[in-house]
């Protein structure tokens, strides 16, 4: 039986499973994989990930820190081009080892399913409590402070370590909105998207993995050390997060995630003022449907070798960090065609 009495309207809360971690990632299956593994004809592998120090000074969420590498260290000694003469004169090794403090979700992530919920009347008590996708209770099982047994962890349900497990691997499938808007800020809902689909002869299938390249992360990659914020604002295409048609062809496609190359996927410049949400194509995604999303991924190479061969599906391999209680994970995806 469900943890919950009510389910929000177009959820899919309960069709894999009462205590389902995984939402859509559940149409990715041994038949999926196979068919994606028919799509490697040549063996030339692409890596879709930025350098995880990009986006560089430019402050995208200021929750969010570039990575700090360090030394680990015995004591005081910093293992760094240590030489192991100075514990035992007989030894010629010498060891460097480093650690790293590291946000999640600053540059080339996934989101898992814990990232972002909802306040909502599971239980039908008439009173909205803190709930993640299948009616997972923030206050019990899904967000904790670490503490005993946790191993400091915070998501203990929804992280993205049950993606890991499963792990993510699949057909992926680009849609170019650089070919097709060029890179100027376009706003897509379903009616463009799916002018896109046509125009680009892209069918899809159920547990596809879709890969939208809006030549977001082009321009970050270019800018480099010299990042341009008000440029970057006005560069590249973003899903219209308030159209509900949008949301209706998600559900519909059965898509089992969506990986774009900019930050956030959806317009992050929509109304503030808008009743009542302020990410709603990942309220949509990640609380109704339990389908992931990634962001920051690189898809220029990839896009101009499937563009000179006329193709637009890959096998990909994306799964985020073994990371038990992490909410989001850096990633470095690989396509292979």
């Amino acid at each position: 039986m469900p943890h919950w009495k009510n389910r929000p309207e177009g959820s899919n809360w309960g069709d894999f499973g009462a205590d389902d971690q995984l939402g859509t990632m559940n149409y990715i299956g041994a038949q999926e994989r196979r068919a994606a593994a028919a799509e490697i004809r040549e063996g030339l592998a692409f890596c879709l990930s930025l350098p995880l120090d990009l986006p560089g000074k430019l402050v995208l969420n200021p929750r969010r820190k570039p990575p700090v590498l360090a030394p680990t260290f015995l004591g005081d000694t910093p293992y760094i081009n240590f030489p192991l003469a100075n514990v035992d004169p007989i030894l010629r090794d010498v060891i460097s080892d480093d650690q790293v403090l590291l946000s999640t979700q600053y540059s080339t992530q996934w989101d898992s399913l814990a990232h972002v919920g909802a306040l909502f009347d599971a239980d039908g008590d008439g009173v909205a409590e803190r709930v993640y996708y299948n009616g997972h209770r923030a206050d019990q099982d899904v967000v904790g402070a670490g503490g005993e047994g946790s191993h400091g962890s915070y998501a203990r349900r929804l992280s993205v370590c049950e993606m890991a497990k499963t792990p993510v691997q699949g057909r992926g499938v680009l849609v170019d909105f650089v070919r097709h808007f060029g890179m100027g800020r376009t706003i897509v809902g379903r009616r463009e998207l799916e002018e896109v689909l046509r125009a680009q002869k892209i069918a899809l299938r159920p547990g596809d993995i879709l890969m939208l390249r809006t030549g977001y992360a082009e321009a970050l990659m270019d800018m480099q050390d010299a990042p341009d914020p008000e440029g970057l604002d006005r560069t590249g295409a973003v899903l219209d997060g308030t159209d509900a048609t949008l949301h209706a062809w998600i559900t519909e496609s059965r898509i089992a995630a969506i990986a774009a190359d900019n930050y956030a996927v959806e317009n992050p410049h929509a109304d503030p003022q808008a009743c009542c949400l302020r990410l709603p194509l990942h309220h949509h995604c990640l609380f109704k449907l339990g389908l992931p999303l990634a962001e920051l991924w690189y898809l220029r190479d990839l896009a101009q070798a499937l563009e000179s061969r006329g193709r637009n599906a890959v096998f990909l391999t994306a799964p985020p960090l073994y990371l038990p209680g992490a909410i989001g994970s850096p990633v470095t995806p690989v396509a292979t065609i």
